[in-house]
């Protein structure tokens, strides 16, 4: 019965990662002089542009503790194979 359980744990993780990347997401995220700088000048577009450049570069460092963690947790997760068999 437990070993069915832990079977659909992936599954679920599965779907609410699908829904979270599924749903659209809207961020404005900048700096505030990038904001002054880019406001003053009145070109939308190049605006948005330095706007998306930074939400990227802020998600980088997250997906790659994400996978160390993912890593980790699956080598904990197996057990260790004695020498002895």
């Amino acid at each position: 019965m437990m070993k069915n359980s832990f079977a659909v744990r992936p599954l679920i993780l599965a779907i609410i990662l699908g829904a979270f990347l599924i749903v659209p997401h809207e961020a404005l995220a900048q700096c505030a002089m990038c904001r002054a700088v880019l406001e003053s000048e009145g070109n939308a577009d190049v605006a948005e542009g330095i706007n998306d450049g930074i939400v990227y570069l802020m998600a980088i460092p997250y997906v790659l503790i994400a996978g160390i963690g993912i890593v980790i947790y699956r080598k904990m997760r197996t057990p260790a194979v004695s020498a002895s068999e």
